[in-house]
C-alpha cells in the first residue's frame, strides 16, 4: 500500500483529525486508554525578513482524558531539522502553554501538560526508536522513591516522549512497533521522500485505518501539492540556516586566530 509521509505537518493533521487515529497515537505512547481526545492544530507563520521568507507551520495540542477520569494537556512537535529557531520556539511555546487555562466541564483549569517529540535527525547520543523522559518522586530525606502522586508537582513538571524516525526499524511486534512503522523513512517510491511502500499488514483495525488515511493523503493530487509546498518551504529554510550557520563558524574561527595572535604578542612582551 502507498502511503504519505506523516512527518509532514499537512499529512500528520490528516491523521490526527480522526479521532480513533489521534486516541491510537496518544494511548500508545503514554501507555494509557484514551477515553476522549480533542486535537487543536496551531498555526505559526516563521518569517524572515531579510530574506522575504514567510513558512507555515503547524503545532499540535490535544486535550484528553483517561480511563481514571484525568484531564492532560499533550503538547505534539514534529521537528525535521535541527535548528535553533525550532528549539527556541518550542521552549517558548511550552512556557505560554503552562500560563494558559483550560475549558473543563465548565471550569478553567491548569492541565498537566506531556510533550511528543517527534523528530526527522538523530539524537546522537541515544540509539533506540522511542524514549519516554519520565519524573518520580524522591524523598530525599529517608532516600526512597515516593509512589504517590501530587497534583501541584503534575501541573509544574512534565514527562516527555521523544520519536527519533530516523532510527525506526522493521520490527512489527507491539502495538508501539505497529504505530511507529508508519513513520519509518524507508521504501519510498519517489526521489522527494513524500510517499512510500508500506510493507507491513493491516492486522488491526487502528492500523487499518490509519494507513487507509495515508493512503488517501498520498495518492489525492491536492493533498500532495500541498505536501511538495510545504517541503520546498522547508528545504528554503534550511539552507538559509545552513548557510548562516557557516558565516557564524567562519566568524568563530576567524575570532580564534585573533586571540590567538594576541596572546602571542603579550608572551613576546
Amino acid at each position: 500500500m502507498i502511503i504519505a509521509n506523516p512527518i509532514y505537518d499537512t499529512v500528520f493533521k490528516r491523521m490526527m483529525e480522526n479521532e480513533r487515529v489521534a486516541k491510537f497515537f496518544i494511548g500508545t505512547l503514554l501507555e494509557q486508554t484514551i477515553e476522549t481526545v480533542e486535537v487543536k492544530p496551531q498555526e505559526f507563520t516563521y518569517t524572515d525578513e531579510l530574506a522575504g521568507l514567510a513558512v507555515f507551520r503547524l503545532d499540535f495540542i490535544a486535550t484528553i482524558k483517561t480511563e481514571n477520569g484525568e484531564f492532560k494537556k499533550i503538547l505534539i512537535e514534529i521537528q525535521k531539522a535541527k535548528n535553533q529557531i525550532d528549539l527556541m520556539r518550542f521552549r517558548k511555546y511550552l512556557g505560554e502553554q503552562y500560563k494558559k487555562e483550560d475549558p473543563i466541564n465548565s471550569e478553567h483549569n491548569a492541565l498537566p501538560i506531556t510533550t511528543i517529540y517527534i523528530l526527522g535527525f538523530k539524537l546522537p547520543e541515544i540509539e533506540t526508536a522511542c524514549i519516554k523522559v519520565e519524573r518520580n518522586y524522591k524523598d530525599l530525606i529517608n532516600k526512597k522513591i515516593i509512589d504517590k502522586k501530587s497534583d501541584f508537582v503534575e501541573k509544574l513538571t512534565h514527562d516527555s516522549f521523544i520519536v527519533q524516525v530516523d532510527r525506526i526499524t522493521d520490527r512489527y511486534q507491539t502495538s508501539l512497533d505497529k504505530l511507529l512503522s508508519v513513520f519509518e523513512q524507508n521504501n519510498f517510491v519517489d526521489d522527494k521522500k513524500i510517499t512510500k511502500q508500506f510493507q507491513h499488514p493491516t492486522d488491526t483495525e487502528d492500523v487499518r485505518l490509519l494507513t487507509d488515511i495515508l493512503h488517501h493523503t498520498g495518492t489525492n493530487p491536492e493533498e500532495r501539492k500541498q505536501i511538495e509546498i510545504e517541503q520546498e518551504a522547508w528545504r528554503t529554510v534550511n539552507a538559509m540556516f545552513e548557510v548562516k550557520e557557516k558565516e557564524l563558524l567562519k566568524k568563530l574561527e576567524e575570532k580564534d586566530k585573533i586571540i590567538e595572535e594576541l596572546k602571542k604578542q603579550l608572551n613576546k612582551k
